[in-house]
């Protein structure tokens, strides 16, 4: 799976990996729910991370169709509430 984190690019997460990335999807949903912005930011970066440290980051020149895309670090709450679909950012 491409996902594309906005402003740093692509990177390729393999299924096995989606589990993970799931929970940490659904625990940032509770914060965004809950209105706490001090665990939201904490989640948001805790997602991100992971999907960094388990993702194979694609060359900038790759023009791989995005299957995902996640909002950047610096994201506001309404931003990523905004974004967030029936299955939160990660559907699974």
């Amino acid at each position: 799976m491409i996902i594309r984190i906005m402003g740093e690019g692509q990177v390729e997460i393999a299924e096995g990996d989606l589990e993970v990335l799931n929970r940490l999807d659904g625990e940032l949903e509770e914060s965004i729910r809950a209105g706490d912005e001090e665990t939201f930011r904490v989640r948001l970066h805790a997602l991100l991370d992971k999907v960094r440290d388990v993702g194979r980051e694609l060359p900038d020149e790759s023009l791989e169709p995005s299957e995902l895309i996640l909002p950047p670090s610096d994201a506001s709450m309404e931003e990523v509430r905004g974004m967030l679909g029936d299955e939160g950012l990660i559907p699974g």
